[in-house]
């Protein structure tokens, strides 16, 4: 196996690694750093990086990523796994998705060593993680009051993604092309595989998202030949080959009457648009049959806002909805 190398630092077989690498600091000169956990097996093997926190407020993959490692799963026979819990270290203390300056570090990869805050902070990981591994997860959730049922993000035309999508066993798998300037594109430039992992929403735990997550993990590492054991899948992985949001046709109070991952018929009701007063009511039917892949739990809507994320399975692309 190749000398394993992050950040300068190098880890033999059999030996584990806490490397923090100095990103920036505060306004009052604090220091603020991005810990790594690397444990490397005693035999040979792919390496493996889970990544967690580029978005500051996803709590559910950061916590799956501390269930790894307070559980020791990291410590694989073969190969070796690089944790990240939190990439945005900024975003996770002030609570918010970007970096202070607004800007989101999934958007400015490969990054700018002298650039603005989130492209230094993809520099460092472009150049200091990525070329270090061969596979990776990047764990993330839905956005502000919306969460996604636990599904894998990946590129359909690509068979080694499909490869490790199939592996993990996600309730769903959705086709979802590269985002411009994301983790997932520079490190496939880069000849490395990385699928994306969703579940849940922003800042609130979602325990069957974060089981889902770990197992899933586990599955994917037993299918690299990195341990012997995994759990086995409770649920039918289902493909999603295109999808579309709901959308409010009225301004009022949004009441689902569905919840995220149910199928749907085509026609069903799924809930009603009501005003504070009981003056109106407006009742939301599917347009088509499909599985709810991504739910609004905000339940004060405004015309046009998203309400409800629903995947099919005989459409031949995805249309890149998600909080990737």
């Amino acid at each position: 196996m190749k000398d394993l190398i992050i950040a300068s630092q190098s880890i033999k077989h059999g030996e584990s690694a806490e490397i923090h690498i100095n990103i920036a600091r505060l306004p009052s000169r604090t220091q603020i750093d991005t810990p790594i956990y690397v444990y490397r097996g005693v035999e040979d093997g792919p390496v493996l990086a889970l990544t967690a926190g580029m978005h500051g407020d996803e709590i559910n993959g950061m916590e799956i990523v501390r269930r790894i490692l307070d559980n020791g799963y990291n410590r694989v026979k073969r190969g070796a796994v690089l944790c990240m819990p939190i990439i945005n270290m900024y975003g996770f203390l002030n609570y918010s998705r970007e970096v202070p300056d607004g800007k989101d570090i999934n958007r400015s990869f490969p990054g700018s060593k002298g650039g603005s805050l989130a492209s230094r902070v993809a520099w460092h990981v472009t150049h200091e993680i990525i070329p270090a591994i061969d596979y990776g997860i990047d764990f993330h959730t839905g956005g502000s009051m919306r969460t996604n049922y636990p599904q894998i993000r990946c590129v359909m035309q690509d068979k080694r993604n499909v490869e490790l999508a199939a592996a993990f066993h996600a309730p769903f798998t959705i086709d979802s092309p590269f985002r411009p300037h994301s983790l997932r594109q520079t490190a496939s430039r880069h000849e490395k595989n990385i699928i994306v992992y969703e579940g849940g929403e922003s800042i609130r735990y979602d325990q069957y998202a974060i089981e889902e997550g770990v197992n899933g993990t586990l599955r994917l590492m037993k299918h690299l030949n990195m341990i012997d054991d995994a759990p086995k899948p409770k649920t039918e992985n289902k493909i999603i080959w295109s999808s579309s949001w709901i959308r409010a046709k009225y301004a009022g109070l949004f009441q689902p009457i569905i919840q995220s991952g149910d199928f749907l018929k085509k026609n069903q009701v799924i809930g009603a648009i009501t005003d504070p007063f009981g003056d109106f009511k407006e009742t939301i039917k599917s347009p088509a049959a499909g599985y709810v892949v991504g739910l609004n739990n905000n339940p004060v809507a405004n015309a046009g806002d998203a309400l409800l994320h629903l995947g099919y399975d005989n459409v031949c692309k995805v249309d890149g909805h998600g909080e990737e």
